[in-house]
């Protein structure tokens, strides 16, 4: 079946991570696009050329130097035909390319411009990376790498929200407009079950829960999360122990007692949610 963005033509001119899984994300929608990639190409095509793969299928790949008047001019056509244009290079790259959403909203009134950036504004200017964002929002308090770009992802999911938003608003005023996507504002937002103290070291979500919680098994570790009602209830009834004895000690003892794998089995046959940890990639 035709995805709700059918007809809608994306133009790329995004590298690295957030604008390509942005752009993905509008494919996986019906959209089709078109990614316009510099002479050197995207380092994630050097980094995880088979994850840069994944983000570009179905995609038209277009390599420009847009330093050129033959690339720029190649670029202006593909703009021509495009509704939404995704971009994340610094405002003041965009003004030099000529792709300032001034600049390019005064060539295609049509165009609904989606510049996602390292931080909002006046700030546009600063160098960041997902790293930087997740350090800066409180995501790293153990000092290590974090398991994946998670401010880079939810930026790219942001950036198709606001592509959508900007159509539907072109669907009223008949024009094009510019959406800004911050990933410093970004990274906020998903640092906030942290902040509030949700995830927090001892936080109902923390480790302060022992239904909430990772647990070790006889082989691997099991991750539990029976939070509602009527999970606790079911895990109570399952194990065969009272609510007061689901503590930490207790739970601890009884996942030592088989497989992650057994528990996982276990687990979908009573209708609780547990899962065994994938080891890692």
């Amino acid at each position: 079946m035709a995805g709700p963005l059918e007809c809608v033509r994306v133009v790329s001119v995004a590298i690295n991570l957030p604008g390509p899984a942005a752009v993905a994300r509008l494919v996986s929608m019906g959209a089709t696009a078109t990614t316009v990639l510099p002479p050197s190409g995207d380092p994630l095509e050097h980094y995880a050329r088979a994850y840069f793969d994944e983000l570009h299928a179905g995609q038209d790949i277009e390599r420009l130097d847009l330093k050129s008047h033959e690339g720029r001019s190649r670029l202006d056509v593909l703009l021509a035909e495009a509704d939404v244009l995704v971009t994340s290079s610094r405002p003041s790259a965009l003004v030099r390319l000529g792709l300032d959403h001034e600049s390019v909203g005064g060539r295609h009134t049509q165009v609904c411009q989606v510049d996602i950036v390292g931080h909002p504004g006046a700030a546009g200017e600063v160098a960041g990376h997902d790293l930087t964002y997740q350090a800066g929002a409180g995501l790293l308090p153990d000092g290590r790498l974090p398991a994946t770009t998670a401010v880079d992802l939810a930026g790219a999911e942001r950036a198709a929200a606001e592509a959508c938003a900007a159509l539907v608003e072109r669907s009223r005023t008949g024009r094009g407009s510019r959406r800004e996507v911050a990933l410093s504002d970004v990274a906020v937002s998903v640092a906030a079950p942290f902040t509030h103290g949700l995830s927090a070291p001892g936080g109902p979500l923390g480790g302060g829960l022992p239904v909430y919680a990772v647990y070790a098994a006889s082989v691997g570790h099991v991750a539990l999360a029976a939070l509602e009602p009527q999970f606790v209830a079911r895990l109570c009834g399952a194990l065969g122990l009272a609510p007061e004895g689901l503590t930490a000690d207790r739970l601890r003892e009884v996942f030592s007692g088989r497989t992650a794998q057994e528990w996982q089995q276990w687990a979908d046959e009573h209708d609780i949610p547990l899962a065994a940890l994938a080891p890692r990639a």
